[in-house]
């Protein structure tokens, strides 16, 4: 392509910069922090002249704005300058101000300095200030043929490379994920509009039977009962279908996961030998009998009793009440057996909660046995391939045996001993083994909210709406900023919350006894964190694809209905909330007790430094974008919040107690305040374990990639807390908008790559299957 230089006086230097003051002055502002960084940015710019610098001045004094000619001036500039411009590679107003500068160049030096990365990454900084990213922003610098070209350009070249995205998102699980992905892509998988609850359980049901055929069932399970020991293929399998039919997902882990994973862990040698094989080739169908009609997320208070008979060596297991019943109990119409919890009375003595391995049917006729009643929870909002029913007791007789006794024993005289003394810890002990679930549902519903995000986005890339003039070519969905606002902040939280819920499974797959209250608290946040987020962007994505969204062919409706529970069962997500805080008092309190003056210490340079931290002008107004987007800047920030809110309630408590209120009146004094708390403590979480796999990636591209996310995660969770930081006076109203400036200069870049980002997800079409996203 010809080029010709532009008729102007203006030096190739001046010109590069051009692009940048037309934007930077287009709200007829440009702010201290903007102009600090332009004079800082200008500075390194070796091929810029003193005359050059003198324009610079001249053009960022906030008192002067550019005249109206002066404006017009850059437009006809650029416009003549945008003519030349190669197609079919990504272009930005960087790249237009460096196509200016090079086309008035005279000798090959001045030439070559615009070719430097390093000048188009000083110029990239200033961009990403000011708020710039693509030429579709500015429609009227260029031609409609340039912005179709870009756009199509965009759409088909990533900033970094997919499969290396993917493989870090599939991490150490790669070979289970790819085999999941190839699974369920089998037709046999195929999705089937069943609206009957009994043809769409049934259904499901034989997929179960397909993956425990392919031995994923006993995937968790040890060698001797046909599985692999591997808890993480179990976790990673449970995730890959949420990507299915959720309805799948949980009858899957209702089968393989409660029931066998309390046999697994509850259990002694005896239980894996005669039940493991069984239940993992579903040749024994199982249910897990926790929850109680009365009594829902209240464990220790179960009413269902298990009285032991020493003459005849067995347990008796009761329902006292219609309302003690087992509630919404999944596997219930297909089980034959039940891992019952119940409390355990030896010779009119209470133990407390126990699991105890009841038969509910014949296992050759199906029959309901002798004092067994099963009822049929019905239809449900979401997860109607799922049996969930309701089961009673009356009075059934199960032998010594089966009372699952890894934490507590009955001898056939009606003797019981435990490993753990204490009641109350071994209770906690016995559930903690069990937080698998809590672990799994989170990951199912996060690969809920992708499929989300991939539908919404995809759809967003074809759809358009309205035009700029009459006659021209409508707008891209995503070129919308509100639609970017919508959908960019819930793409960099999926990405951060994948990172996170793997460091939740990791530390879950490596516990030992020492540390598994702790990743209970983690798990309960984690769970409750994910759970809500799911929820949240399956609503607005389903909202940002209009009434297509709406259409069950596009999924949604599924995927909603599906999900929504998941903010309930493994623990309602506020009462699991409740217990993160608990957990964060408990351990603030103990090392106090533990390290005395120490702790102390600890606790007051950690409030001079907050205080120092909080009436320093400097930090408290500082706008400079390297500031904002600074890695530290966002975890100290997160970390402050966790902070103040802990040592504020933990001394509010003390004190209500000191007026002698009741330690639970003073907790329910505080409770709302509390669940705040647990969303800080898991929002400083996965912004740590985001913050890790950034530093930890090395493929340049990816990495950038991943900061820009990590970026809008963390300043859109900052944004959403400005209440919070005003009121505590750790930033100004002046930074908070700032903060709103680089959020939406990150949602354009992001933009960029959305597509690009869903497709690192690797879902495969036929389990997409929407029609808006084809």
């Amino acid at each position: 392509m010809t080029t010709h230089p532009l008729p102007t006086s203006y030096s190739p230097g001046i010109l590069s910069v051009i692009p940048l003051f037309y934007v930077g002055w287009a709200d007829s502002i440009l702010s201290p922090s903007e102009i600090k960084l332009i004079h800082k940015k200008m500075a390194t710019l070796p091929y810029l002249t003193d005359d050059d610098r003198k324009i610079i001045q001249k053009w960022s004094n906030p008192s002067q704005p550019p005249s109206d000619a002066l404006y017009k001036q850059w437009v006809k500039l650029m416009h003549q300058a945008a003519l030349n411009m190669e197609s079919g590679k990504r272009q930005s107003l960087i790249d237009l101000g460096l196509e200016m500068a090079k086309q008035n160049a005279e000798a090959d030096e001045q030439k070559a300095w615009f070719t430097q990365p390093e000048t188009k990454d000083a110029l990239e900084e200033i961009q990403t200030a000011l708020g710039i990213v693509s030429i579709e922003s500015y429609r009227n610098i260029f031609t409609t043929e340039q912005l179709e070209a870009a756009a199509l350009v965009m759409n088909s070249q990533s900033s970094f490379n997919v499969n290396c995205m993917k493989d870090i998102l599939d991490g150490p699980y790669k070979t289970m994920r790819d085999r999941m992905r190839t699974l369920l892509s089998d037709p046999v998988f195929n999705y089937q509009t069943l609206r009957d609850k009994d043809d769409y359980r049934n259904q499901v049901l034989e997929w179960c039977r397909l993956l425990a055929d392919q031995g994923l069932g006993a995937i968790s399970y040890p060698p001797e009962q046909g599985g692999k020991g591997s808890m993480e293929d179990y976790t990673a399998v449970f995730e890959m279908l949420g990507y299915h039919d959720i309805s799948l997902a949980i009858k899957f882990g209702v089968q393989f996961g409660l029931f066998g994973g309390s046999i697994l862990f509850l259990g002694t040698e005896y239980h894996h030998q005669k039940y493991l094989k069984e239940t993992g080739t579903l040749e024994l169908a199982g249910c897990f009998a926790m929850t109680e009609t009365g009594h829902g997320s209240n464990v220790r208070e179960l009413q269902t009793t298990a009285t032991y008979d020493s003459e005849t060596q067995e347990f008796i297991i009761h329902t006292p009440t219609e309302a003690d019943g087992k509630e919404y109990i999944g596997n219930a119409l297909h089980s034959t057996m039940a891992s019952v919890f119940c409390q355990l009375i030896v010779n009119g003595e209470h133990h407390g909660v126990h699991a105890i391995l009841v038969p509910l049917r014949d296992q050759s006729t199906h029959e309901t046995l002798e004092g067994v009643r099963v009822e049929d929870n019905g239809y449900k909002l979401g997860l109607n391939g799922v049996d969930n029913g309701r089961i009673w007791f009356n009075q059934v007789r199960v032998p010594r045996e089966n009372l699952l006794n890894r934490y507590g024993n009955v001898s056939p005289d009606g003797v019981y001993s435990s490993p753990i003394e204490n009641p109350a810890k071994r209770f906690f002990t016995m559930l903690g083994t069990l937080v698998g679930g809590r672990v799994s549902v989170p990951r199912a519903g996060l690969s809920a909210a992708k499929s989300g995000l991939a539908i919404a986005i995809k759809h967003a890339l074809k759809r358009r709406q309205f035009a700029p003039k009459l006659g021209e070519k409508e707008t891209l969905l995503l070129d919308y900023p509100s639609h970017q606002a919508r959908l960019m902040p819930l793409l960099a939280k999926t990405y951060a919350l994948h990172f996170g819920l793997e460091y939740l499974t990791d530390r879950f797959v490596n516990r030992n006894e020492d540390d598994i209250r702790e990743i209970e608290t983690l798990a309960a946040g984690m769970k409750s964190y994910a759970t809500w987020f799911t929820t949240e962007a399956l609503q607005e994505c389903r909202e940002a694809c209009g009434g297509k969204g709406y259409l069950a062919e596009n999924r949604f409706a599924d995927l909603k209905a599906d999900t929504d529970i998941f903010t309930t069962f493994e623990g309602d997500n506020t009462v699991l909330y409740q217990l993160v805080a608990k957990g964060l008092l408990s351990d603030l309190k103990k090392e106090f007790h533990d390290e005395g003056y120490r702790a102390v210490l600890r606790y007051i340079v950690a409030q001079a430094s907050d205080t120092m931290m909080e009436y320093n002008p400097f930090f408290t107004r500082n706008t400079d974008s390297e500031h904002l987007l600074d890695m530290d800047f966002h975890l100290e920030t997160f970390r402050f919040r966790e902070r103040q809110m802990l040592y504020s309630i933990s001394n509010w408590i003390r004190s209500l107690i000191k007026k002698q209120m009741s330690s639970y009146d003073a907790f329910l004094r505080v409770q709302t305040h509390i669940l705040d708390l647990a969303e800080a403590y898991t929002e400083r979480v996965v912004l740590e374990q985001f913050a890790a796999k950034v530093r930890e990636v090395e493929t340049p591209d990816c990495k950038k990639m991943l900061t820009k996310l990590f970026q809008l995660y963390a300043l859109s969770t900052i944004e959403r807390h400005k209440g919070w930081y005003l009121e505590n006076d750790y930033m100004t109203g002046s930074k908070t908008k700032a903060i709103n400036k680089v959020i939406y200069a990150l949602n354009q870049e992001i933009r960029s790559d959305a597509l690009f980002l869903v497709d690192a997800f690797a879902i495969p079409d036929s389990l997409l299957a929407a029609k808006i996203a084809v």
